[in-house]
């Protein structure tokens, strides 16, 4: 029997394997999950009855077209059908959008640090990840994008509000930057958390879209909707990127309980209103208390903090852990910590207040 192993590509040869945030211990009611910015609420009104009415045929595949649900999006954005994609929650589409822009030799650029699947995506499509570092405030340097754009940059991603600092470019700044990217790249607008936002100058990226035709949109469904266990995502973009997306989906990637259940939050949008506006006045409540305690934290406009920690990043996640409350380290850098219930959150804030009280 041959001894050589399979021949695989060389350019995943030091990709870092995507980090979930770590789980709560198991078998305790003080152990609280912030490591992921899951919406701590239970599924919105009419969800679950949706999904166990979609799970008796499950035995069958689901429609890959989703159509009820582009149906559903495309009335809910006023958007045509054929500018409408979806995909295993935003960071599948993203993949795909990667899958259908770059290649060997081709470059895509983004802020850093940003969503860490970005180079993991990027690498895995044998293109080059550029990476332009946040501002000392902890935003998205736009004018040190444009600049690195070449003519091999083939997409740009402008996560807004960025992961994991939680900070937005505004609408003068980001139009200003959309005019400076040629016409034939990319810039995809990934908002997942747009839901959160509560700033006016903070610009919807569906209006953008609109005039634009290199601009692409991505939401999901699985931070305020809360179905980040179903994996729905979608993207608004002009035909050629849409057709390209759907060239590049997985058949049948999303399963006929996600598209349910994404039709079934949609219709529910009061009641979705009313959960993020509670978890919006957490958030100014968290803030306030870490600054009160004298910590820096910047404008967050996501359903998460950041907490710049430096070389105390391990030793503030250890305490938090201590006490029964999971983070998300970046060791290195900070902790970016999810909103949550009042309760753990009560449960953060003293940890960060005994912990900034010994440095």
């Amino acid at each position: 029997m041959s001894e050589m192993s399979p021949r695989l590509r060389a350019e995943l040869e030091g990709i870092p394997t995507y980090k979930p945030g770590r789980p709560a211990a198991v078998g305790g009611p003080d152990a609280y999950k912030l490591s992921s910015n899951e919406n701590p609420y239970p599924p919105l009104p009419g969800v679950l009855e949706s999904v166990t009415a979609a799970a008796s045929s499950f035995n069958r595949y689901p429609d890959m077209a989703c159509t009820g649900l582009v149906n559903e999006l495309s009335e809910r954005f006023g958007v045509p059908l054929s500018h409408l994609s979806t995909g295993t929650g935003s960071v599948g589409v993203a993949q795909q959008l990667i899958q259908a822009t770059s290649g060997p030799g081709d470059e895509v650029v983004y802020a850093w640090r940003s969503f860490e699947a970005y180079p993991i995506i990027t690498r895995i499509s044998g293109a080059t990840p550029v990476e332009v570092p946040l501002t000392p405030g902890d935003v998205h340097d736009l004018d040190a994008m444009a600049e690195a754009i070449t003519d091999r940059t083939r997409l740009v991603f402008v996560c807004n509000p960025n992961n994991p600092t939680g900070t937005v470019v505004r609408r003068t700044e980001l139009e200003r930057f959309l005019d400076r990217v040629p016409g034939d790249v990319l810039v995809v607008l990934d908002e997942a958390y747009r839901e959160f936002i509560r700033d006016l100058e903070v610009p919807d990226g569906v209006e953008l879209y609109r005039q634009r035709p290199n601009v692409c949109v991505l939401r999901t469904f699985s931070k305020a909707y809360g179905l980040a266990g179903l994996r729905v995502g979608f993207a608004i973009a002009h035909e050629p990127v849409a057709a390209a997306l759907r060239k590049t989906a997985v058949p049948f990637g999303v399963s006929q309980l996600a598209q349910e259940a994404a039709i079934a939050s949609l219709r529910a949008e009061d009641e979705l209103l009313g959960r993020v506006g509670s978890l919006v006045c957490e958030r100014t409540r968290v803030v306030e208390g870490l600054r009160a305690q004298g910590w820096t934290v910047p404008e967050t406009h996501a359903n998460f903090v950041w907490l710049r920690l430096g070389e105390r990043t391990a030793d503030f996640s250890a305490a938090c852990e201590e006490h029964g409350v999971v983070v998300r380290p970046f060791l290195g850098e900070g902790v970016r910590v999810t909103i949550g219930e009042s309760e753990a959150n009560d449960v953060f804030l003293k940890v960060s207040e005994v912990f900034r009280k010994a440095l």
